[in-house]
Order: structure tokens, then C-alpha cells, then sequence
């Protein structure tokens, strides 16, 4: 089954997801953005989609409309945008409840999360991307596998309440362990070292912890209580005090996790 779509916004998710989706079959009408030239981009880079930047879609063929927004977005747009009938309307987010779309003009809701960290410019295997999906309506939920199921073998149904723990392990495992490799590069800056030296053990790091789970895969001076060393690095960093401070937090959380 092919279906029908409108984009809604201009973002990340939205530059990966329309050409996936056209790929899949699928026909990308239109694509809006409250700057013209943001939604252009996208639908250069599409067969038929045209951009738009009213959100009247009266009259549009598409059957189902993605909101692609910021979470503080969601529910301005999703009261402002005039549907035709019988539409779905779903947003993206990985942390919003359904029902935020309650006041919206669509006949059906649901969420069509991408659970993968987007970069606009950076090419994205997209069967690789597990979609976490929820509506209220069974028939909705079928339509939405089966988009889902064009673009990835990955599906899951996940309700609202269980999304948000979802999206917070998600903020632990992907954007506080990017931050953490972040400072790394800086502390290796700040010495005058090659950061390259690091990416090996980073690599090793993650495709252990995913091997063998990340209690087994635990290693440093936290886990071996190596206190003088522990003491010996929050010395070093005592350049940057908030930098002392997470060292000591995590270091802690480790041995009190162990």
C-alpha cells in the first residue's frame, strides 16, 4: 500500500524521512515550512513534492500528514493546520503524548517516532531505524505499520506513558554519551594531544557494551574502587570545576551501582 503524505516542517527528520519515504513508493505531495526557502530545500530533493507555507490542506489528496516540528511546536501547528477529512495526523516526537493532538482537525492520531539521531547532510541506512507507533484507532495503527514496515523491519507499539521512558533512555545512551565524548576531545585539546588516538577504545567501547550488556562490559578505576586514582584525576580537572564535579558524579554512580 502507498500512500499519500504532507510533510510538516523543515528539520532533520523531515530532510531524512521524505526522500525515504518516496523511495519506499510512496508520494510526497507537499512539504511545509514557515520559510518557503527551508521547505524548497526539501522538496528539491524529491520527485513531485511542491512547498507550502500556509497551513490550509483543505484540499490535499495526502491521507497522512507528519508533523516533523520542534515538541514545542507540536500543538501550534497541530491546532492551526486545516485538514480534509478522513486524515491522519501524527507527530514525531519522542516525548509528547498523544493527546496532544486532540484539538487538531484530523479525524485520526497517532505517533510515527523515529528512534535514531538525525543529522541533516549525513546519509542514514533508514532500515536501521527502529518507528515507535501509537494511535488509539486500530485501523490507524494498521496504516501506520504498514508505512512504517516500508521503510524498516523495525516496529514497535509503544504507549505515551512508556514512550517518554523510552525517549530518556534514549537522551542517556545517545546525546549524554556524544556530550561525554565531547569532553573527551577537550580534554585531549586542552593537553595537545590527537584525539584520534581515542576512537579505537570509543569503538571497542560501545560494540562491547552492546555485546556483552553494559554491567559486564564496565571497566576503570570506579569499578575497581581505585580511589587514589579517582582522587588523582578530579585533581587534574580542578582547572574546570563543573568538569571535577561530573567526574565525581559518575565516577560515584558507578561504584554505587556496583
Amino acid at each position: 500500500m502507498n500512500f499519500k503524505i504532507v510533510l510538516l516542517g523543515t528539520g532533520h527528520v523531515a530532510w531524512h524521512l521524505a526522500p525515504a519515504m518516496e523511495n519506499a513508493g510512496h508520494h510526497v505531495l507537499q512539504v511545509y515550512g514557515r520559510n518557503i526557502k527551508a521547505a524548497s530545500k526539501i522538496t528539491e530533493r524529491l520527485y513531485e513534492a511542491e512547498p507550502k507555507d500556509d497551513l490550509d490542506f483543505s484540499e490535499s489528496k495526502a491521507e497522512i500528514f507528519i508533523l516533523a516540528v520542534s515538541d514545542s511546536a507540536i500543538s501550534e501547528i497541530a491546532d492551526k493546520v486545516i485538514l480534509p477529512e478522513d486524515s491522519i495526523l501524527v507527530h514525531t516526537s519522542g516525548t509528547v503524548p498523544l493527546d496532544y493532538l486532540n484539538y487538531s482537525s484530523a479525524s485520526f492520531t497517532g505517533i510515527f517516532y523515529p528512534l535514531q539521531t538525525f543529522t541533516a547532510g549525513r546519509e542514514l541506512e533508514m532500515d536501521d531505524v527502529p518507528f515507535i507507533l501509537e494511535s488509539d484507532d486500530q485501523t490507524t495503527l494498521q496504516k501506520l505499520k504498514k508505512l512504517a514496515k516500508s521503510l524498516s523491519p523495525l516496529q514497535y507499539v509503544v504507549k505515551s506513558k512508556d514512550r517518554k521512558a523510552l525517549h530518556i533512555a534514549a537522551v542517556f545512551s545517545n546525546n549524554f554519551t556524544n556530550h561525554m565524548i565531547r569532553i573527551a576531545e577537550e580534554v585531549m585539546r586542552r593537553q595537545g594531544l590527537d584525539f584520534d588516538m581515542l576512537k579505537p577504545l570509543i569503538i571497542e567501547t560501545i560494540g562491547k557494551s552492546l555485546e556483552m550488556g553494559s554491567k559486564y562490559a564496565q571497566t576503570g578505576p570506579a569499578i575497581r574502587n581505585d580511589f587514589e586514582t579517582l582522587e588523582d584525576h578530579v585533581h587534574f580537572l580542578n582547572y574546570n570545576e563543573q568538569l571535577a564535579e561530573i567526574y565525581k558524579q559518575i565516577s560515584q554512580d558507578i561504584i554505587d551501582s556496583n
